[in-house]
């Protein structure tokens, strides 16, 4: 009985830890560049902007809004013909059904896919975030 139960305790302590989310990561834009030749950072910070989305997930809106975000701060800072090009790019490849390091939910366990975000997952999220900003 009392394996049993050490054992039922640990698969829910598991379990448990693989519903954690990751610490924050980013490769700036991933595949694409980071800016143009003259200015090699020129829209990082709207690509890192759209990492921390990524990284959370959420539902398909919340995905929607955060390619669309991507595409108009991209724009803003005088590239829209690249904005479009990223946008194609993220909606493509930024899915959360395949394996990859950059896809929607890249910082829960892969298969995650479009789920909202519980006010559990919400303290994760800043508890990470927070513990990361004070390091």
């Amino acid at each position: 009985m009392r394996a049993a139960l050490a054992f039922s305790f640990f698969i829910a302590c598991c379990a448990q830890a693989e519903d954690n989310i990751k610490p924050f990561s980013t490769d700036g834009c991933s595949a694409f560049p980071d800016g143009t030749l003259w200015q090699n950072e020129l829209w990082l910070s709207c690509c890192t902007a759209h990492d921390l989305a990524y990284w959370q997930g959420g539902t398909y809106q919340q995905r929607l809004e955060a390619d669309q975000t991507l595409k108009q701060c991209v724009e803003k800072v005088g590239e829209p013909s690249i904005a479009a090009v990223m946008l194609a790019g993220v909606r493509v490849g930024g899915t959360p059904y395949l394996p990859t390091k950059f896809r929607w939910g890249y910082g829960w366990p892969y298969p995650r896919g479009y789920k909202a975000i519980t006010p559990e997952e919400k303290k994760q999220i800043e508890n990470v975030l927070n513990n990361q900003l004070s390091q």
